[in-house]
């Protein structure tokens, strides 16, 4: 019987599928349809890159040609649009915008070339069915705060980067290792950090540590500062408390001049509730941007959601892509809450263990269209830029291709992983880890889908919670972790911290990310500053010294994970299939191999693994290792040099759990 052909790829790659053809069509009709309808019959926008140009278009334009400076905004309820601000003494009726569209587009051209000087603070007024109220202009680049009054203003900004490195490319990046960083927080002072810190202080470490992407949060300008940058109000606006438009564009720059790529953590999903200075009744509607009612609001994050149906909006969006892409030269997005957007009821609480799951009533086929758009827009602009997709739910085509019948992102976060090692850690001890149940959850993919695995990020690190190291050591590490103090609390953290984080950048994706300071197991919990706290700054800080100093077994950690992150990178070991060799719940061991590398990992507390007895070694190879937990500079009780017990090592315990890695090499014949 011959094999049927069917329509769309993702169907051949993933036979559950097959049952859901028909949500596949229709998955791939929405997303024809409402790209035909963006677009139209004009021949003058054969694609999405040349639609996606409402940066250039609205906001503040100067024109030397015309002599003058152009403002266009659309409020399409607005009755009366006008600009004031410190340029003309902050009268509001001094410069009236004309309505010169029907949907709701407002213009003016003002005079001069320096009739609004740089750095001039702008807003707007709209007036709409007899009310009166101010707004920020929503394409604005930058948008400060009055640190007397609270209150936000809208600023031109008509600065020049000149970049040293215009043509980086992050094609050349086969395996993402992506250090997670919050700019505000880099620094060890108690204070809001800058874009400045982060080249002087962070940018040295990724390169030393071996991370070839940083993933930088909280860039989109976001009213409350404690919301981690996740309530965006301007979508436009680089955020003024770390620094300047171009302070941002340095340090993109200096990251790529040292081979980093930069991606920016995007907020499309939902947006800040705030009035005055954000999206929400801009034009004095709630139907400008967002749906109306409840489905308009998360019951979760009480923030505004986006209507992914509506061309405007999409139009908002896509431009605030490509804007990124284009200005400040970001080499892709992580994009968030993808789950949230999926799925109406936004995957609150669901655990998604069927296919039917998603493709229901329950799934939201605009913003999935939304997201197709999106990926294909960003990879007209530069093909080589990294989309990643923040879901949960494991969405099948979430990482396919979108003409095979995919979405479009390359990776999509494991986002299951970090959940499993919290679960694990809090509610089992370590005799009883399931070395099955640790397989499954590390290796399970979609088909030719591929995953950013981590073991924990920002989330894990957030007050509230803990982070993997503060699980295992708790307490402990306030008291036990410089060198000539013993404790066997801290012995089991050291081993397990580096056991946990191996065997999940090794197995748990294509990718590995790492939220900065975990590397060396920082031992305090992110807390921004809010009434609760009394505005104290004490937590919203990163402890470097603890990791640089010689007699703090902080040391320890950081300097595996530099090791592991350079050996990950230089042998591009995530490429490479996972081949399990041997699994033994009673000893608690695994091995397994990838591409040339045999992985040997031992989770016994107290047994040392002869993994020879198990793993039967192929005589015509040479087994070379490479790397091993247990190793001194590791922390460990082996001498690096001797791969033996150190002579330092005098406790009468010792935590046995270790990992190595052998390179399989090609025996040398003699040759006669």
């Amino acid at each position: 019987m011959k094999k049927k052909k069917y329509s769309y790829k993702i169907l051949n790659i993933d036979p559950y599928l097959i049952p859901y053809e028909a949500d596949i069509e229709l998955r791939m009709n929405n997303y024809y349809n409402f790209k035909k309808r963006l677009l139209g019959d004009n021949s003058d926008l054969p694609s999405l890159k040349n639609y996606a140009n409402g940066h250039l278009y609205f906001g503040f334009h100067k024109n030397p040609n015309e002599n003058g400076w152009y403002y266009r905004e659309w409020a399409p309820n607005a009755d009366v649009v006008s600009l004031f601000g410190d340029f003309n003494n902050w009268d509001r009726k001094a410069h009236k915008l004309t309505k010169i569209s029907k949907n709701g587009v407002w213009e003016i051209f003002i005079p001069g070339i320096d009739s609004l000087p740089h750095g001039s603070k702008v807003k707007i007024n709209i007036t709409a069915k007899g009310k009166s109220f101010e707004r920020i202009p929503l394409y604005c680049k930058r948008v400060v705060q009055n640190t007397q009054t609270f209150e936000f203003y809208g600023q031109i900004w008509d600065g020049v980067y000149n970049w040293k490195y215009t043509k980086f490319n992050a094609g050349k990046i086969k395996t993402p290792l992506i250090y997670e960083s919050h700019i505000g927080m880099c620094s060890e002072e108690e204070k809001v950090a800058s874009y400045k810190d982060y080249i002087n202080i962070v940018l040295p470490r990724v390169k030393k540590l071996g991370y070839n992407i940083i993933q930088l949060m909280a860039v989109m300008e976001h009213p409350y500062y404690g919301s981690f940058g996740y309530q965006v109000s301007n979508f436009f606006a680089v955020s003024s408390r770390f620094g300047t438009p171009e302070d941002l564009k340095e340090l993109i720059d200096a990251a790529h001049g040292m081979g980093i790529a930069v991606l920016l953590d995007l907020i499309h999903s939902h947006a800040a509730p705030n009035v005055l200075e954000g999206l929400a009744q801009f034009d004095g509607t709630d139907y400008q941007f967002f749906h109306v009612g409840k489905r308009g609001s998360h019951p979760a994050w009480g923030t505004k959601l986006f209507n992914y149906g509506k061309p405007e909006v999409v139009h908002f969006l896509l431009s605030n892509l490509k804007f990124w892409l284009d200005e400040y030269k970001f080499d892709g997005f992580r994009f968030d809450g993808v789950t949230s957007m999926l799925y109406n009821d936004h995957g609150l609480g669901e655990a998604f263990d069927s296919y039917k799951k998603y493709f229901s009533l329950n799934t939201d086929t605009e913003s999935m269209t939304y997201l197709q758009l999106a990926c294909e827009l960003c990879k007209q602009i530069n093909p080589d830029c990294i989309l990643i997709a923040e879901d949960m739910s494991g969405m099948p085509g979430m990482c396919l291709p979108v003409e095979w019948g995919g979405i479009g992102f390359d990776y999509r976060l494991g986002m299951g992983t970090p959940d499993f090692w919290i679960r694990t850690l809090k509610t089992q001890k370590d005799e009883n880890w399931d070395m099955g149940h640790m397989w499954y959850e590390l290796t399970q993919r979609r088909p030719k889908e591929k995953v950013i695995g981590y073991a924990e990020s920002h989330d894990q690190a957030l007050v509230g919670d803990k982070t993997i190291m503060f699980w295992l050591a708790d307490k402990e590490m306030y008291w036990h972790m410089d060198k000539k103090s013993d404790s066997l609390v801290i012995d089991r953290a050291i081993s397990l911290h580096k056991l946990i984080r191996f065997i999940t950048c090794v197995c748990a994706g294509e990718g590995y990310l790492n939220f900065m300071g975990n590397e060396f197991g920082h031992p305090e919990w992110i807390d921004f500053p809010r009434p609760g706290n009394k505005l104290s700054y004490h937590y919203a800080k990163r402890q470097w010294h603890l990791a640089d100093d010689e007699n703090l077994k902080y040391m320890y950690l950081q300097n595996f994970d530099e090791a592991m992150i350079k050996f990950v990178g230089a042998n591009n070991i995530l490429k490479h299939k996972t081949k399990l060799l041997y699994i033994n719940e009673d000893k608690k061991i695994i091995a397994f191999t990838k591409g040339n590398f045999l992985f040997l990992f031992n989770f016994h507390v107290s047994e040392s693994c002869d993994f020879w007895r198990y793993i039967k070694p192929d005589v015509t190879k040479s087994y070379v290792k490479v790397l091993d937990t247990a190793w001194d500079i590791f922390g460990g009780w082996k001498d690096m040099q001797s791969d033996k017990q150190s002579a330092f090592s005098t406790s009468m315990w010792v935590d046995r759990r270790c990992a190595a890695v052998y390179e399989i090499r090609e025996t040398q014949k003699d040759v006669k």
